[in-house]
């Protein structure tokens, strides 16, 4: 990894992890996938995440066959963007699957030019701790690494303290991303990196339930040697920045003044105000059923998708879940950025 993206990445960015734009027969929408990954770039995102949950799984199959066009597209918008940059974008790309599978695709990314994997161990549910962690150590040959906890109501698995110990040990880790909703597991992870001593893993909150709290808590920690070490999570590769991403790197520069200063209660505030929205996007009030649907359903509001439409028929949204965001928009005007996507779309959509 080049190391002014290292830096960048340790400082702390907004990486939006990135959704896939499907015309009304499902295909591949390029002019609205491109558009998309010009927003989030034109917005001060510091990176995509590309061909995760939000991408949705699915575009890996052969009968689909998107996940390398996808990765390709947003790797040439970056590169468009990387000439205007100073710091040039964080990628990501998502890999899942078998080790033979994952490993395949970590070669893939690698030959695009992305930085890390965000490596998902769903499809390894019954694998005993040993078995993960070769399967890990074996991606991180080809890739940089950057461990994901992915909550189990969404396909993850319960990854325990003694994982994430090893997990750290693993050179090629740069980063983690903790999404299991629940904060004794994300304090497991936490824990985990500060006794390994790998001060140079970033820690990225995935908890859109508790964003703004999880960027300006203090970690109080013990190194392996028994130091005491204070670590904090300084960025986020979330679903919920796929919408609002503009908003979202204003919040990020929040926290982390927030961190320097002092919070107040204007942020707390902004934290609860934060996880009603990702309620109503997430579709929390039905175990996460409309989670994608809901962010396609804000994106087609702002005309950056054209169609809501997953590549499941059936994933959509939930009874009253366009009901509960037009509530979140109503009631926090303040936090959607429709004024800035009207301004620039039509030079995103040429």
């Amino acid at each position: 990894m080049n190391e002014t993206v290292r830096t960048a990445l340790q400082r702390g960015l907004v990486v939006p992890a990135h959704p896939l734009a499907l015309d009304a027969s499902r295909r591949l929408d390029e002019k609205h996938q491109r558009a998309l990954s010009r927003y989030y770039l034109a917005a001060g995102a510091g990176g995509l995440a590309v061909g995760v949950h939000t991408t949705q799984f699915a575009i890996r199959r052969p009968e689909i066959g998107f996940f390398k066009p996808v990765l390709q597209l947003a790797a040439e918008e970056m590169d468009r963007a990387d000439r205007q940059r100073e710091t040039p974008v964080l990628r990501i790309g998502g890999i899942c699957g078998d080790t033979a599978q994952a490993a395949g695709e970590a070669e893939l990314l690698r030959d695009l030019g992305y930085h890390a994997g965000l490596l998902s161990l769903a499809a390894l549910a019954d694998a005993e701790e040993d078995a993960l962690i070769t399967h890990c150590r074996t991606v991180g040959e080809i890739i940089p690494l950057f461990g994901f906890y992915l909550q189990p109501a969404v396909g993850g698995r319960v990854l325990p303290y003694r994982f994430w110990r090893r997990f750290a040990e693993i050179p090629s880790v740069v980063a983690i991303k903790m999404a299991p909703f629940n904060r004794y597991q994300t304090f497991d992870v936490m824990r985990a990196v500060a006794e390994a001593d790998r001060d140079d893993i970033a820690l990225y909150t995935g908890n859109d339930d508790n964003i703004v709290i999880d960027l300006i808590t203090p970690y109080p920690l013990r190194r392996g040697d028994g130091r005491k070490v204070t670590r904090r999570l300084v960025g986020g590769l979330l679903g919920h920045w796929a919408v609002w991403t503009e908003r979202a790197v204003a919040l990020l520069r929040t926290c982390h003044q927030a961190v320097e200063t002092g919070a107040n209660p204007d942020v707390l505030r902004l934290s609860q105000e934060i996880t009603d929205c990702n309620a109503a996007f997430f579709d929390a009030a039905h175990g996460f059923r409309g989670c994608i649907a809901g962010l396609h359903e804000v994106l087609c509001r702002q005309r950056l998708m054209a169609h809501r439409h997953c590549l499941d028929p059936d994933e959509t949204l939930s009874p009253g879940q366009r009901d509960e965001i037009d509530r979140v928009y109503r009631s926090y005007p303040h936090l959607n950025d429709d004024a800035f996507v009207a301004e620039h779309l039509d030079a995103w959509l040429a």
